[in-house]
């Protein structure tokens, strides 16, 4: 459907996803219906089956991929330049005040504990989502061993899977909690293991 879009018909479609999105972090996927999407977006009902028309269950998917990519691209240029234990910090910081500052909003909450639980086709998204980001994580270790900075016969993939997992723990304990301890816990202490790892290597 997106690729059939003219450039105005491409930025409505996106319109309604990005405000489906919010109305869906605010109330939940079992909170909110089309009427309030449709409220939220400015759109019609005509205006909606157009886009999407096999309705709620293919916007919700829409909204899915876009929260998928928003998880991505929250921890941009960062994620992509992890290419020094300097650049490291600075992600770990903005990891860590981006999930402060979203709250009960963030749109990896939305995914994991609202469409990606109700939505079918959804956990392939996350799943993807996990994906990409384990190598995002994985590609920065490796950085870090073209520099001379870690061992070459470190088991990079383990390495960049317990992050993630360290990560969503965290995650998972700020949105029950409001408290962000435990993901800066989390972020030091696996950042820390890889330091360790690398001064062991010398």
């Amino acid at each position: 459907m997106t690729g059939k879009l003219t450039a105005k018909g491409r930025a409505t479609r996106g319109r309604i996803v990005e405000g489906a999105a919010e109305v869906l972090r605010e109330r939940g996927v079992t909170g909110t219906t089309l009427d309030d999407i449709m409220a939220r977006t400015r759109t019609s009902k005509s205006q909606l089956f157009h886009y999407f028309p096999a309705g709620k269950d293919e916007l919700l998917l829409a909204v899915a991929r876009f929260e998928a990519d928003q998880v991505i691209e929250d921890q941009q240029p960062h994620l992509g330049r992890l290419d020094s234990w300097e650049a490291w910090e600075r992600w770990r910081d903005v990891v860590v005040e981006r999930y402060e500052a979203q709250g009960d909003h963030c749109p990896l909450g939305s995914l994991f504990f609202q469409i990606g639980r109700s939505t079918p086709g959804a956990r392939a998204i996350v799943i993807e989502l996990m994906r990409r980001w384990q190598e995002s994580l994985a590609a920065g270790i490796r950085a870090l061993q073209a520099a001379g900075r870690l061992p070459s016969d470190i088991d990079v993939d383990a390495r960049a899977a317990a992050l993630l997992a360290a990560i969503q723990g965290g995650v998972s304990i700020l949105l029950s909690t409001g408290r962000s301890a435990h993901l800066r816990a989390a972020l030091d202490q696996g950042i820390a293991d890889l330091r360790r790892t690398g001064r062991a290597g010398d």
